[in-house]
């Protein structure tokens, strides 16, 4: 019979002996899932696998972008886009059209396919409830934003209500208007501010690459640092290794994972060798008291990654 392959009695015991102390650990805890524009045509597990996350009890803040489809709307009306150091050049026109696209279209066929999977989910962006403030980085990028205030009231209101929040990247300047967001930065941002267990960022690569281009599973923030400083993280790798420090300043663990791989949430969050490349900050992870060891386990068996 084609279709589904089931597990064996012994398969599932297994696999339900390795995923329950991760279920325990994150039970009632917040992680940040970034869903990136590149990423966002192969999401389907992912849609599932934040739909089953939050069954679990686990609080799920889900950041998208949408960059490939606001170019796809730029060329439509006649325009082409611009960048600057990896960041689109947004005039008004163009913002207008950053607004339809991320506020619009795809937060709320993300919020869709969220319900469709059974989930309770809300689409906002960093206008609503203020909570995303921001100013302008550089005249010459026109309205895109640096955040520097985040208000958790709205988010919260969402998560205790048992909804999951899809967040667009757009945030409210000084002056009243929208600003454009880098959706990378605007997840680590959330996720530091919301002290979260985990700031996830799905992208379509493997996760961050050694020189002779093998996946690299675990890293610290100082040897992330020295792959940049050496060339080895370069490119568009570096905003999003960028983010997962930021993301550092209130997170546990940031990861990068690929999202082309079916049901990679599931895999990094509840399976002992997890996806992609995990980064963590440099701590002293010996427990405070008994209560933690289980805690620590999982640590253990996260941090021992080859």
């Amino acid at each position: 019979m084609g279709g589904k392959q089931f597990l064996g009695e012994s398969d599932l015991a297994a696999t339900l002996a390795e995923a329950l102390p991760y279920v325990s650990r994150y039970l009632g805890k917040t992680i940040v899932v970034k869903l990136g524009g590149s990423a966002l045509g192969q999401h389907d597990t992912t849609i599932e696998d934040v739909v089953i996350c939050h069954r679990l009890g686990i609080r799920i803040v889900l950041v998208h972008g949408g960059g490939n489809a606001i170019s796809q709307w730029l060329k439509r009306v006649g325009k082409e886009p611009r960048f600057v150091k990896g960041l689109r050049v947004t005039d008004d026109e163009t913002m207008e059209l950053v607004i339809m696209t991320l506020a619009g279209q795809v937060n709320k066929q993300l919020v869709a396919e969220l319900q469709r999977f059974g989930g309770h989910a809300v689409g906002l962006c960093g206008l609503d409830g203020g909570l995303l403030r921001a100013r302008s980085v550089d005249p010459e990028l026109g309205r895109v934003g640096e955040v520097y205030a985040v208000d958790l009231t709205p988010l919260q209101a969402l998560t205790e209500a048992g909804y999951i929040p899809v967040v667009a990247p757009i945030a409210l300047g000084d002056d009243g208007q929208s600003l454009n967001l880098n959706a990378d930065t605007a997840a680590a941002e959330l996720a530091a501010t919301l002290r979260a267990a985990k700031a996830i960022f799905l992208t379509d690569v493997p996760g961050v690459l050694d020189a002779e281009h093998k996946l690299l599973s675990a890293l610290t923030a100082s040897q992330v640092r020295s792959l940049i400083a050496e060339g080895v993280i370069s490119g568009g790798m570096i905003p999003k290794v960028e983010a997962c420090l930021r993301a550092l300043a209130g997170v546990e663990r940031s990861h990068i994972i690929d999202g082309r791989v079916a049901h990679a949430l599931i895999r990094e969050l509840f399976t002992d060798r997890g996806v992609g490349t995990m980064i963590t900050a440099e701590l002293d992870r010996r427990p405070a008291d008994e209560n933690q060891e289980a805690d620590v386990a999982t640590d253990h068996a996260e941090l021992a990654r080859t």
